[in-house]
């Protein structure tokens, strides 16, 4: 049986709820984002962005927004972190949205001019590894 691997990416506003305003910089919000994240022990990737966001009672604001990417990391956790990027970003809301994912890590190194190994996520059931003869000169 095979165990499938999710992506999940959590959308958060920059904007304060209650003012609309981006109160600090944006290094100042990833510096809080990448502590959140050692703090939990998840690796991750980010996108600085920006996005329009209607608040429930009908505002529309459009603001700088920060994407935070993880994969193989459990649903639980994700809300965890969510919930505390919401409340310390102070906002109404963020947003997290979830795929099936295939994971392959590539491993090349240029002084390894004999092959390439390609690996399987470990979820697979059955582990596949692969080797491929480079090109050569």
């Amino acid at each position: 049986m095979n165990s499938q691997s999710y992506q999940y990416t959590i959308f958060i506003g920059l904007a304060d709820r209650e003012t609309g305003v981006q109160k600090y910089s944006i290094e100042k919000y990833l510096s809080v984002l990448k502590n959140v994240c050692s703090n939990y022990q998840v690796a991750f990737s980010f996108h600085s962005i920006n996005g329009g966001y209607f608040h429930k009672d009908g505002r529309y604001i459009e603001e700088n927004t920060l994407s935070l990417m993880m994969v193989d990391v459990q649903e639980n956790t994700v809300l965890e972190i969510a919930k505390d990027l919401c409340a310390f970003f102070n906002q109404e809301s963020v947003m997290i949205t979830s795929s099936p994912t295939k994971i392959l890590f590539v491993n090349e190194h240029l002084h390894d001019t004999s092959k390439t190994t390609v690996k399987t996520d470990k979820y697979q059931s059955s582990e596949k590894e692969k080797t491929h003869k480079k090109f050569t000169d």
